[in-house]
This record gives structure tokens, C-alpha cells and sequence, in this order.
């Protein structure tokens, strides 16, 4: 009966949500199949936009395979570090990424680095180069939130919205159910659910408007740069939202504030201000 995920006001209901597949007996999470596909689709997105602009898709599959390997390293270093708490008493566990534990900030940040160094080194324009990346990011975090759904992780507080979501309690961490979500919590054939937000559905349908909005403007942008910055500050936007909803926020220790929602009002801020200054500028467009 853990396998179940409702959503009772939609009137969906799944009998069955597996969290791995069996290959030759060996499990393989669901969560990192999405992730994988995602970063395979969002490669093949940014080296079409490449092509299109007329720059050389190879430097974006030497360029991005960079920026992935090393953007997850970061992002699993950016989580342990905001929930060392845990870790520091479960060391070994720090190296398990199957049952999740990533945080797209982190492997946001750690991509940009290798973007500008990566650009650098070929000569590339580094604007240019985040343009055609953001399309190919967007798509890998649309498809890779659901992997969060078949984690029965990164959900928020309790609601009764049209979106609502039901999980059985015995699915889901204990550390991440509330005082709230409990008083609301029913039993349905004897098994105990919490009826939450699905903030990783949020996320994922906010961040595709994203795309959308910068697929089509994609031919009118008026400078190099535009289109990540339009990224950073619709994302941005969607994220502070969405985070101020989960229960499993990662804090900044000593000050309690979660870590996503600062970090994406102050690149909400800093990508407007560079879109004033660039405009100014006037940097080339290709």
C-alpha cells in the first residue's frame, strides 16, 4: 500500500509507483534514469541551438559534458554542506545519490564556472554561450523534478488544492512530515496518508512557461546574455515561491533562513541589474 500516490481532486490514482527497475537483479533508481534523460535531452536542445546559431554543436558536447559531470558533483556538495547536520554522523552516505540528495543550485552555480573557464580556454563568447546553454538546462530540469516524484521527496506543507497530492506517511521521511500535515492526515483501507503540495509538479510546469517564454523569444533577444538572464529571473521568481512551501528546506545554519530562497532573490536582483548594464552596452549579438 506504500506504492500508492493520489491525487484525489484530479481523481488520479496510482496503485503502484515503483521507486527502481530490476536489471539482471540489479536496481536501478527511477530517479536517476530521469535525471540522465534529462541531461541527454537538454544537451541534444543546446547543441540544436548551437547549430542554429551558427556555432559549432561539438564545442557544446565537449562544453556540457563538463558542465554536467562536474555541475552534480556540485550540486551533491552544495546539499551535504546544507544538511551536514545528518551527514556529519553518516559519512558513508554522503556518496549515495540513488535515494536523492541534489541541489540544482549548486550544480546551477558549478555549470556557470565551468561555462566561463571552458570558454576561456576555446575563445568562445561567454554570453553567447550561456544563451544557448539555458534552453538545454530548462529541459533537464523540467523532466528531472519528476524524479523527486517517484522519491516521494521535495513536497510541501499541507493543502486541499486542485494539485493535491496524497503519500502514504510510511513512504516518506519522517524528518519531512509535519505537525500540520498530521492533523490533516487520513486513514484510507488502514494505511496513513498525508495530503501535501507537490512542489516538484509546481516547479516542473513553472520552469516549462520558462522555457517557453525564452524558446519564442529567442529570435528578438536584443544582446548576448539576454536569454540566461530571462532564465535566472523567471526561474529565480518560481523558485523563491515554490521553496517558502517545502518542508525539506536546507537552512543556512546559524540563521535559519533556507539557503534557495536567499540565493534566488539575490540572483533575481543581480540578473536584472546585468540585463540594465548589457542593454547599455550593447554586447553583440551573434
Amino acid at each position: 500500500m506504500d506504492m500508492e500516490i493520489n491525487f484525489p481532486n484530479l481523481g488520479i490514482h496510482l496503485d503502484h509507483v515503483g521507486k527502481y527497475i530490476s536489471i539482471l537483479g540489479f536496481d536501478i533508481a527511477y530517479y536517476g534514469i530521469i535525471i540522465a534523460i534529462g541531461m541527454v535531452l537538454g544537451v541534444a536542445v543546446a547543441c540544436k541551438e548551437a547549430k542554429r546559431t551558427n556555432q559549432n554543436p561539438e564545442n557544446y558536447m565537449d562544453l556540457l559534458m563538463w558542465a554536467i559531470l562536474l555541475g552534480v558533483i556540485g550540486a551533491r556538495v552544495y546539499y551535504v554542506v546544507f544538511a551536514w547536520d545528518y551527514y556529519k554522523d553518516n559519512l558513508l552516505n554522503i556518496f549515495n545519490i540513488r535515494q536523492g540528495g541534489l541541489a540544482i543550485y549548486g550544480g546551477i552555480i558549478t555549470g556557470v564556472i565551468v561555462v566561463f573557464i571552458f570558454t576561456k580556454k576555446k575563445k568562445m563568447p561567454i554570453w553567447l554561450a550561456l544563451d544557448t546553454c539555458c534552453m538545454g538546462l530548462l529541459t533537464g530540469q523540467i523532466l528531472g523534478r519528476w524524479g523527486n516524484f517517484f522519491n516521494r521527496e521535495a513536497f510541501g506543507q499541507y493543502t486541499d488544492n486542485l494539485l493535491a497530492m496524497q503519500l502514504p506517511v510510511s513512504a516518506i521521511r519522517s524528518n519531512e512530515i509535519t505537525t500540520q500535515m498530521m492533523e490533516h492526515a487520513q486513514e484510507i483501507a488502514g494505511v496513513q496518508y498525508v495530503q501535501v503540495h507537490p512542489t516538484f509538479l509546481y516547479e516542473s510546469m513553472w520552469n516549462l512557461c520558462v522555457l517557453l517564454i525564452v524558446f519564442l523569444f529567442r529570435k528578438k533577444k536584443k544582446f548576448d546574455g539576454q536569454l540566461f538572464l530571462m532564465y535566472v529571473v523567471g526561474y529565480g521568481l518560481g523558485r523563491f515561491w515554490i521553496e517558502s512551501l517545502r518542508t525539506d528546506q536546507l537552512l543556512i545554519p546559524g540563521i535559519g533562513l533556507p539557503i534557495s530562497q536567499v540565493l534566488a532573490a539575490c540572483f533575481v536582483v543581480g540578473a536584472i541589474v546585468l540585463m540594465l548594464i548589457l542593454h547599455k552596452k550593447k554586447v553583440r549579438v551573434e
